[in-house]
């Protein structure tokens, strides 16, 4: 899950002794969020306050919204979420989410998209792996993403399906920080449309709490339908191990490589950063036609004299270069870091995690439900 942002919950208790009846009603709420009370196949559905932060946002205030699901209330069947999240942050930017992991009746269609909408100013530090220390402008503009994949399973935990992929961006502004410098493509906007096909393997029950299982998918789109469209392709190619190494431990493993080709405009190139994979450097701190990245993190969930609080340890490497054959392992940047993790929704599994991260350029920290990857 991209983000649907748990942090630190705030429920906004009346402590008026006078008035009792909305205090019993808000402890009810605060136990019901806590206990939970519901049968494993009940449905959940949540919707809160959320205060966040993290290196690209600074902090975020929002209302999240939380569903998850089993189809036909089977818990033979894989744990479907759906999550929704507007926000506002201390950097201006503002807007709304929808993230959704849905599998349909014996796990036999899967539904994975993403859908964005916000306004934004970002920091742009340029292309390559060797760009300034300082940010080379701040960029306002709109932004808008749908993702959608529509996968049937052919074999066990195999799918295969389509990918559709539009991202547009709009009322675009580089603001430099000191002289003039040369604009990227796409910076007067630009509104992309890509289709594609996907492999994918799942065998994870629990997407947002994996304790063991594979993941792995293959996907290429083609960019260029439409008029004045730039004509550019995506290759994707991932892979996630989740391995059990104790009752409740878990060795999770990443590996990550995303490779662009043609007049690809800045906005999608490989991005590096962000709150999952290299945590503690800003969404696009790096970015150029070739990156990859790789990252393990070890688990406790929960600890062993605890019901609830439990922990992760975590370390990355990754890197950007313009072409594959540009990278090299001396050229790899680090990061890592430790988290705390609690027991959220104890019969669906689902922890809030709280993440530091360090790299060569300082710390982030990370608030959100569900784990990284």
């Amino acid at each position: 899950m991209d983000k649907s942002a748990l942090v630190i919950i705030i429920f906004i208790l009346n402590l008026n002794s006078g008035n009792a009846q909305a205090l019993k009603w808000t402890k009810e709420k605060v136990n019901s969020f806590l206990v939970d009370t519901l049968p494993a196949e009940q449905p959940r559905f949540l919707a809160y306050p959320t205060i966040a932060y993290s290196p690209e946002t600074r902090w975020e205030f929002g209302i999240s919204s939380l569903y998850l699901y089993y189809a036909k209330r089977d818990t033979l069947n894989r744990l479907s979420e759906l999550t929704g999240f507007t926000f506002i942050t201390q950097e201006r930017q503002y807007g709304f989410w929808l993230d959704h992991a849905l599998y349909s009746d014996q796990n036999k269609w899967f539904y994975l998209g993403r859908f964005r909408w916000q306004s934004f100013p970002l920091l742009y530090y340029g292309i390559g792996p060797f760009t300034t220390e300082d940010p080379l402008a701040v960029v306002d503009a709109n932004y808008l993403l749908f993702r959608e994949r529509v996968l049937r399973r052919l074999y066990k935990s195999f799918y295969v399906g389509i990918e559709v992929d539009v991202q547009r961006l709009s009322n675009v502004s580089f603001n430099w920080e000191e002289t003039s410098g040369e604009l990227p493509l796409g910076s007067q906007g630009s509104t992309n449309l890509g289709l594609g096909l996907g492999i994918v393997h799942d065998d994870r029950h629990n997407v947002l709490n994996v304790r063991k299982g594979w993941f792995a998918e293959l996907a290429y789109l083609r960019y260029g339908i439409g008029n004045n469209a730039l004509s550019f392709s995506n290759l994707l190619i991932e892979n996630r191990w989740y391995i059990p190494t104790k009752e409740s431990e878990v060795l999770a493993i990443q590996l990550l490589g995303q490779f662009v080709g043609g007049d690809v405009p800045f906005n999608q190139m490989a991005l590096m950063g962000g709150e999952s994979l290299m945590r503690g450097y800003y969404l696009g701190r790096y970015r150029d036609r070739a990156m990859v990245a790789g990252q393990v993190e070890y688990r406790w969930l929960p600890f062993p004299f605890s019901q609830r609080w439990g922990a992760a340890a975590f370390m990355a490497l990754g890197q950007v270069a313009p072409e594959v054959s540009e990278l090299q392992l001396s050229r790899l940047l680090p990061a890592g870091g430790v988290g705390v993790r609690f027991l959220l929704f104890k019969k669906k599994d689902i922890y809030t995690r709280v993440d530091v991260a360090f790299t060569e350029e300082g710390p982030g920290f990370y608030f959100f439900i569900g784990e990284a990857f």
